[in-house]
């Protein structure tokens, strides 16, 4: 995590909608040190080593959430990138390069749990953490979303779950606590349902 002269991580949030942006700002700057852009090119622009964490809508007319994320993770892999959206996931997010993924509206408590899970488990320091969650938080809100018939006929969908259980296994053989970070992080609401 970067060091700021607060001590608190370093947040972009980022959406189009001027109002959005503003109002989940507001809930976050009493945890963390906020930054806001309103759209895609802002973001990019605002974007630089200092940022911890960006909170990311995908639909923006300018340059699209899908291609920030893109252009972040070349710059940068290891800042964390929770996409906050009202776009219906679709299993094109399976190669997509995100930490969590939070479909709209989002409360404040979620969007604080997502930011505060994802931003410890950097500082564990151990990258199977973070693409365990990653990896958990496409396979939820891809459940949550849509029909199994959907999921069942998807190889990618298939692999990824598989690569959940063995990443969980030795997971959980490496934390003791590890089923209880898990109901943790499965307590935050990612689906619109």
């Amino acid at each position: 995590m970067s060091s700021n002269t607060s001590g608190r991580a370093t947040v972009l949030v980022v959406d189009d909608e001027q109002r959005v942006a503003d109002v989940q700002a507001l809930t976050l700057q009493h945890n963390y040190e906020t930054r806001v852009a309103y759209g895609g090119r802002e973001a990019l622009e605002k974007f630089d080593e200092s940022v911890d964490a960006v909170v990311l809508d995908r639909r923006m007319p300018d340059i699209h959430g899908d291609e920030v994320l893109a252009r972040i993770r070349e710059r940068d892999d290891d800042t964390v990138v929770v996409m906050m959206t009202a776009v219906d996931p679709d299993l094109n997010i399976l190669e997509m390069e995100f930490d969590d993924y939070l479909t709209k509206p989002v409360d404040a408590e979620t969007l604080h749990s997502s930011l505060e899970r994802q931003l410890d488990t950097r500082q564990a320091d151990d990258p199977r953490l973070t693409e365990f969650f990653s990896i958990v938080s496409k396979l939820d809100v891809l459940e949550s979303e849509l029909p199994p018939s959907a999921l069942d006929d998807s190889e990618e969908y298939a692999e990824l779950e598989r690569r959940a259980e063995t990443l969980g296994g030795e997971l959980d053989a490496a934390y003791d606590d590890f089923e209880e970070i898990v109901d943790t992080f499965r307590d935050i609401g990612r689906g619109s349902s």
